[in-house]
């Protein structure tokens, strides 16, 4: 088996690395402490221009096409410097992937060349519902049919990026009287239709640099033409995309946790207690090679998912056991991390305090870390009871 990045892959990787430590990396903490949302847009922009947002997408509609692997690796250089920059990448790039695979000629033509130049500075997903989270089959959100389409209305929770967003992935109930699952349709609306309104940004324990909102859908008129693929198919639209979305979230993880190793073992060298550096005792050089092993394992789960996507097969196994270990193990080596730090790892001044905040989520977003090993266990169980045949 061949582990080695192809010529392009290591340039994306490169690219991503140099522009984050360049751009993101020395105003990552004021991001945080300000919220200043333009500068974040302002990241977003930048980003297009190097043709992060569409790394998958065809180049007939501006996207790089260079395929799944080379996505997680861009995304964990980013993260490595900026979460919040990082999570609105990922969003976007899987907005534009779910357009490209189920969207009509029209539709692609209409929204891929903006989410990939940057036209647009971000796409955001409006799945989860207060009452409908690890379980969105349940969703209230309704689309009743009238005259040339849909009128839809409800409201969608913890959306990122709402208020950055130039279009919107949307998923409601079209078929009330279908099985749980079955009735539920997906829409492309633009972020500027009538009917829609964006509550102010959730105040939230970190990624303070990213903006979560409620997004409010009040007869809101979709036309005939926004339905996402098939009607009363939107179910399986969702399962897709989420599965894409572990890798992303996954390597977002994957770069907070390097970070924080990377800060960690630069005090440890520098730091002295007892007479000697904190390098030199046995049991801080434990903990940062158990952490390091993980995130190598991580690094590699990741590849092996994405790898799998681009050949076109089956990866929705893969891609929760990459996203449960790394989100897992990330944020164990930011606590490890910061203990290394002492009391100085709590302190805001120092990253580690950020980083812990901003790695937290990644175990609940795209799907909890319980969710995962439901996932991973059924198909492992399926995997097993058809051997038995």
């Amino acid at each position: 088996m061949d582990l080695s990045l192809t010529e392009e892959q290591l340039m994306i990787q490169e690219t991503a690395r140099r522009f984050a430590d360049a751009e993101l990396a020395p105003h990552a903490a004021e991001l945080d402490l300000t919220k200043d949302y333009s500068r974040l847009a302002a990241n977003c922009r930048k980003l297009a221009e190097l043709g992060f947002m569409g790394l998958n997408i065809q180049s007939e509609y501006g996207g790089s096409e260079a395929g799944t692997v080379a996505f997680s690796l861009a995304i964990t250089e980013v993260a490595r410097c900026c979460a919040a920059t990082a999570v609105t990448m990922s969003v976007t790039n899987m907005v534009a992937e779910v357009i490209q695979a189920m969207g009509t000629a029209a539709q692609k033509q209409q929204y891929l060349p903006g989410l990939c130049s940057g036209g647009f500075t971000a796409g955001s997903f409006c799945l989860t519902e207060s009452g409908a989270g690890s379980d969105p089959a349940s969703m209230r959100s309704r689309a009743e049919t009238v005259a040339g389409g849909w009128r839809l209305s409800g409201t969608k929770q913890w959306i990122t990026s709402a208020e950055l967003a130039g279009v919107f992935v949307v998923w409601a109930v079209t078929d009330p009287e279908a099985p749980k699952g079955k009735g539920i349709s997906c829409f492309l609306i633009p972020a500027d239709a009538d009917g829609i309104s964006i509550a102010p940004a959730e105040k939230k324990m970190g990624q303070h640099g990213s903006p979560t909102n409620e997004v409010h859908f009040d007869n809101c008129f979709v036309p005939a033409d926004a339905l996402l693929g098939k009607l009363n198919d939107g179910f399986r639209i969702a399962v897709g995309e989420l599965a894409g979305g572990r890798i992303g979230i996954g390597s977002l993880a994957l770069g907070i946790g390097l970070a924080a190793m990377e800060y960690a073992s630069a005090y440890l060298l520098e730091r002295q207690q007892f007479g000697k550096p904190l390098a030199d005792f046995q049991g801080l050089q434990w903990m940062l090679a158990d952490c390091m092993t993980e995130l190598e394992a991580a690094r590699l789960l990741l590849m092996s998912a994405a790898w799998q996507k681009d050949s076109g097969q089956a990866f929705s196994k893969q891609a929760s056991m990459a996203k449960l270990f790394s989100s897992e193990k990330a944020n164990h080596a930011c606590y490890t991390a910061l203990q290394m730090l002492g009391g100085y790892g709590y302190m805001q001044e120092y990253p580690l305090e950020r980083l812990s905040r901003d790695v937290r989520i990644t175990t609940i977003y795209e799907g909890t870390s319980e969710v995962q090993r439901i996932i991973i266990a059924r198909d492992l169980l399926k995997e097993a009871a058809s051997q038995q045949v």
